[in-house]
């Protein structure tokens, strides 16, 4: 069987990598998501500790990029600058630590026909991509489905992309899409639907990269994550759905706390994963 990688969308400590893996290892995760939304707040030398760190406790690792790091701007102006500076900082960052991918949101339509602001995306990210490959941090793009429906973040969105750029991995929010098709992710069918497309535009080697939690939303736009059981979505049609494919998958939980996500780790059946790796 394939591996399942599961981990939390934040490092569980900033006092130090070696505090922050044990934290992981403590807590049964295999993976976990190094959070710069809000801000980058680790250095190199910090990152390449966590890496050497998370290697040896068989931990994967990604990397979030701030939330205004996003690509497909009108112009190529100071936030424009300041995207790239957030994204070339974030892919070193990534590969100080021996992360597998970078993901960022793909920006807004910012009143264009949805196709010019696809256009727009995929022009900047072939430029990110040299600027990148010039420093030797030429690594993967996770492009993140988005929660709203009425702007640039599509499934269909990501999947265009990754399919012409192939160093672009789609990443796969299961939340997001539960929001905009009005709850509609409740089988392993509609999962396993999604992640045919991925499958089709990755790489072999690639994994699926997921996001999950529990969302809540409203007119078919995401308003927020919840704790586990108190929406509608639920981890175990996933699970059935993964299991359908002959590719590994990294699922990194952006649930709200602790207990959901290990709630959801065992729908996932993380624990029986663990078990039968020890036995």
């Amino acid at each position: 069987m394939p591996s399942l990688r599961y981990g939390p969308a934040r490092v569980p400590s900033r006092t130090s990598p070696e505090a922050a893996v044990e934290l992981l290892l403590e807590r049964g995760y295999s993976a976990c998501e190094i959070d710069f939304e809000g801000g980058f707040w680790m250095d190199y030398p910090w990152a390449a500790r966590l890496g050497e760190a998370a290697a040896g406790a068989g931990i994967a690792l990604s990397v979030h990029a701030p939330i205004a790091g996003f690509l497909g701007h009108l112009e190529r102006d100071r936030k424009h600058r300041m995207a790239v500076g957030m994204l070339d900082h974030s892919a070193g960052i990534a590969t100080a630590c021996g992360a597998e991918v970078v993901v960022m949101h793909p920006g807004f339509l910012l009143g264009r026909e949805r196709e010019a602001a696809l256009e727009a995306l995929v022009e900047q990210l072939g430029d990110l991509r040299e600027r990148l490959a010039a420093k030797g941090r030429a690594v993967p793009i996770g492009l993140e489905v988005m929660g709203r429906v009425r702007e640039l973040g599509s499934a269909a969105d990501v999947f265009a992309v990754a399919a012409r750029l192939p160093w672009v991995r789609p990443v796969i929010d299961f939340a997001h899409l539960h929001a905009v098709t009005d709850g509609g992710f409740t089988d392993a069918d509609t999962f396993a639907g999604v992640l045919a497309v991925a499958d089709d535009v990755l790489a072999p080697e690639a994994p699926f990269h997921i996001h999950f939690s529990d969302i809540a939303f409203a007119n078919r736009n995401e308003t927020k994550h919840l704790p586990y059981g108190d929406g509608s979505l639920r981890a175990e049609p996933l699970r059935e759905a993964l299991g359908r494919f002959e590719r590994s998958a990294t699922v990194i939980t952006e649930a709200p706390d602790e207990a959901s996500n290990q709630a959801i780790g065992a729908a996932l059946g993380i624990g029986e994963t663990a078990a039968s790796r020890r036995s």
